[in-house]
């Protein structure tokens, strides 16, 4: 069963996420000069270019490259098959439906829910604190990292909020099911997840920090969601003694 760095987590994007609408809401009625899409853009670049720095300096920590090619291969062919992208796209997309319903469209929004949703749920799941602070917390009951995971993505969660919106805020219920899940499975993987492949997991997920980036700064489509299951490939190279 998952412990208090799980909800600590979920619950610390929720709070912050929700400052930060309610501070651009703010922002946005008493800005006269209509500067506010300007500055989101100029803040969305500035976080993209750190995602980007991230995501480069996690991947140059690999130590087997063509783990890495072969993880990333067949992490792709798997989740172009379940078509991951697709599912979280459409759950997105029906939230903001929902939410917008009886709204009119709001021009401050400069992204959608459902790109701020997904955009954001892989970011914080993605990475080597979400996996092992999950596992400490299933299985010694040791929330340290999930704490400070939790700190990192408060920050995190307030300043992608001023740019995504509420999408933001959504996210939180994704790392809530992704980090209780592998902390109430942790027991499956007690044994398995050695230091050398959890190196080889935390490599394939800064590669896919490193796409986040790039989809954010130049707005390119690269399907990051289908990518997820690559994260989880180094584990096969562990159970075949490879790594």
């Amino acid at each position: 069963m998952f412990g208090l760095g799980v909800i600590i987590n979920s619950v610390t994007i929720v709070m912050a996420s929700l400052v930060a609408l309610l501070l651009k809401r703010l922002i946005v009625k008493l800005d006269k000069n209509n500067r506010v899409e300007k500055i989101s853009d100029t803040i969305m670049s500035g976080l993209a270019l750190c995602i980007i720095y991230m995501g480069i300096s996690g991947a140059l920590e690999c130590k087997h490259v063509l783990i890495c090619i072969v993880s990333m291969v067949v992490g792709g062919l798997i989740g172009e098959l379940i078509d991951i992208d697709k599912g979280l796209n459409g759950l997105g997309d029906k939230i903001e439906t929902k939410l917008n319903k009886d709204k009119k469209d709001d021009s401050s929004e400069m992204v959608s829910i459902s790109q701020g949703f997904v955009s954001t749920s892989l970011l914080f799941c993605v990475g080597a604190m979400a996996v092992v602070g999950s596992l400490n917390s299933g299985l010694f009951g040791n929330n340290d990292t999930l704490f400070a995971k939790s700190a990192l993505d408060g920050v995190s969660a307030f300043l992608f909020s001023l740019t995504m919106g509420i999408g933001v805020l959504l996210s939180g219920i994704a790392v809530f099911i992704y980090e209780g899940i592998i902390a109430s499975g942790a027991f499956l993987l007690k044994g398995i997840l050695s230091t050398a492949v959890i190196t080889e997991m935390n490599a394939v997920g800064s590669l896919l920090i490193l796409a986040l980036g790039i989809n954010m700064l130049l707005k390119q489509d690269i399907k990051v969601a289908n990518l997820l299951p690559a994260m989880f490939v180094p584990i096969i190279f562990g159970l075949l003694g490879v790594i």
